[in-house]
């Protein structure tokens, strides 16, 4: 038997010396991968903008005329509506989605939790289409009495990214140690006292986390925003009024866009959509780590 153990020790550890360097390859290959994937992608685009960022160069960033048919284009428009509509939506998913996360783990009877955190992570994954459809045939109609399609949409897009930032902060609420907020208890703490100085300071990095991964679905955001935002070129004084964002012009008219200057135009949307993306991911990076170092000290 001690033969057979040292054989089978000596043949365990030939394979692991072969099946190392070849795990090391392949996950440094798909690694790899990924960035070429994503330089293929960002060359696309700049070569697809070129044109229409050299016809008007940064007038491409500071007009919102959009005008197929004498060829003038202009971004400013599109970006407006798309950092409006994220910021508005934003600022109704992050309080909603705090409160849902904090009754899920510290007020929800304990027969309701599981129910409740299911039926959450079941509305993350209704696909964008199906919000756009219930907000053009049921939740406007409702609404139209009182408010105008561009809060419409943003109450939308804010329900949308709703189960995703509190899917997110219930998953990292649930793993604070039960003794520290026992011990919280203990000395007197209420609820949200709790959930304020123990909670939230031992689990900011996956709550700044969750509200990233809600952002940057609110920026990217098609269908949903294309059904009600009310695909206007312009920018209005008011919210209330019609607009249009980046991801709801590519998806209104990319296939019918005629002329390569029209093309061009749509193209450099979507390099302007990549880099504001890509900024607001890079900061988000950026505060993560500043708290990490934080949390270290």
């Amino acid at each position: 038997m001690t033969d057979i153990a040292a054989k089978e020790t000596i043949r365990s550890g030939e394979l692991g010396k072969i099946a190392d360097p070849l795990f090391r390859g392949a996950t440094a290959f798909f690694a790899l991968l990924v960035l070429v994937i994503l330089g293929g992608v960002i060359v696309s685009l700049i070569n697809g903008a070129l044109p229409a960022l050299g016809t008007f160069g940064w007038r491409f960033l500071a007009t919102d005329s959009w005008n197929p048919v004498t060829e003038k284009f202009g971004a400013l428009a599109p970006v407006y509506g798309t950092l409006v509509t994220s910021a508005i939506a934003m600022l109704i998913g992050i309080p909603v989605a705090f409160g849902v996360a904090v009754f899920i783990t510290e007020l929800c009877p304990v027969w309701l939790k599981r129910p409740l955190g299911t039926l959450i992570e079941l509305l993350a994954a209704i696909p964008s289409i199906i919000y756009g459809i219930w907000g053009l045939f049921v939740f406007a109609p409702f609404m139209q009495s009182y408010v105008q399609p561009a809060i419409i949409n943003t109450l939308i897009l804010g329900i949308m990214v709703l189960p995703f930032i509190s899917s997110v902060m219930r998953d990292v609420f649930e793993t604070v140690p039960a003794i520290l907020k026992e011990s919280a208890y203990g000395l007197g703490a209420t609820t949200w006292e709790v959930m304020w100085q123990v909670v939230l300071p031992y689990t900011r990095i996956g709550v700044v986390g969750g509200i990233m991964l809600g952002l940057g679905r609110a920026l990217g955001e098609t269908m949903a925003v294309t059904f009600v935002i009310g695909n206007a070129h312009r920018i209005q004084s008011s919210i209330l009024a019609p607009g249009t964002t980046i991801s709801a012009s590519l998806a209104n008219e990319f296939t019918e866009a005629v002329g390569d200057l029209y093309l061009s135009s749509l193209f450099a949307l979507g390099f302007i959509l990549f880099v504001i993306t890509f900024i607001v991911l890079a900061l988000a990076k950026m505060m993560l780590i500043k708290l990490e170092k934080q949390g270290g000290t």
